[in-house]
């Protein structure tokens, strides 16, 4: 299941890409910008500003689980079904209510990203795998892949690493480029905010230098998190000492998803402010540099 195919992205990996962005997350960081894509299934968008007062389109199609109160629109997300996700698709004239995340064949998906092969070959593009996580979806993210070199396009995936070693492997020999999250590496702090375990993280990169796959590491710097020298100097250190990365981006943290928050009705709990350090940013750089990395600060 995916929830985008983004056409001319020049932010994930080198020249003009189509980026795939696939649903299904293991980890819950506190900012993550992409909400959207965590659950594995369809989820409910809602924008009240977008809402037609008086409208009872929603509530006829799903009953049991949307009704109007006051005028209010209210969906109780727990009671919808796979059905009534189909339903609700193109129930909405205002798209005040959306529904993320649809099934595509892999040949309609290859369809979409071959069309645009001639900016591929005048930039040294590509197809991108997104998401969420794409290795949650090995068999997708392999065809893909797959097809994609078999095509001459070239291969990136964005990546946390959080997921079982056999969900990577079969995808290997049809990579060019890993761009692979390095969050943290204290157990507790990324247990405490991302709900998940760093020796899966850190055992992934680990075979993946070992197999000589070209990785570029992506570190967010999320305040109360890991936007601190003492966090930087111990990633960077694990990146290249560990597993003798080349190249590392640093990414500041910015808001731009917190909206999406209010549309899927969940808490936000990271910082409601962009990160503002520029004095980090100029140490992270140096230090990466220091360990004989090429260090680029990426907003």
């Amino acid at each position: 299941m995916l929830f985008n195919i983004q056409r001319y992205s020049t932010h994930d990996g080198p020249g003009i890409r189509t980026v795939v962005f696939l649903k299904g997350c293991s980890l819950g960081c506190r900012w993550c910008q992409n909400p959207e894509s965590r659950a594995r299934g369809q989820d409910v968008l809602f924008d009240e500003r977008l809402c037609l007062a008086g409208c009872d389109l929603c509530p006829q199609t799903a009953p049991h689980a949307i009704s109007r109160i006051d005028d209010v629109l209210i969906i109780a997300r727990e009671k919808l079904t796979t059905d009534d996700m189909t339903t609700l698709t193109d129930c909405c004239p205002t798209q005040a209510l959306s529904v993320c995340g649809e099934t595509q064949s892999i040949d309609a998906i290859m369809q979409k990203v071959l069309r645009d092969r001639p900016f591929y070959d005048r930039s040294g593009g590509g197809i991108t795998l997104s998401g969420g996580e794409p290795f949650m979806q090995p068999e997708m993210a392999e065809q893909l892949l797959r097809k994609s070199k078999e095509a001459g396009i070239h291969t990136a995936v964005e990546s946390c690493l959080h997921v079982p070693w056999k969900y990577i492997e079969p995808s290997i020999n049809h990579l060019d480029l890993l761009l692979a999250d390095l969050k943290h590496v204290d157990a507790q702090r990324f247990k405490q905010w991302t709900d998940g375990n760093v020796e899966r993280v850190m055992d992934n990169f680990r075979k993946l230098a070992a197999r000589n796959v070209e990785m570029t590491i992506r570190v967010p710097l999320i305040p109360d998190f890991n936007a601190d020298e003492q966090s930087i100097r111990a990633i960077a250190d694990f990146a290249a000492d560990e597993i003798g990365a080349k190249a590392i981006h640093f990414l500041p943290y910015h808001t731009l998803g917190i909206n999406k928050y209010k549309l899927l009705n969940i808490p936000y709990l990271a910082a409601h402010q962009p990160l503002d350090a520029p004095e980090l940013l100029q140490f992270a750089e140096q230090y990466a540099s220091q360990k004989g990395m090429t260090a680029w600060i990426r907003g």
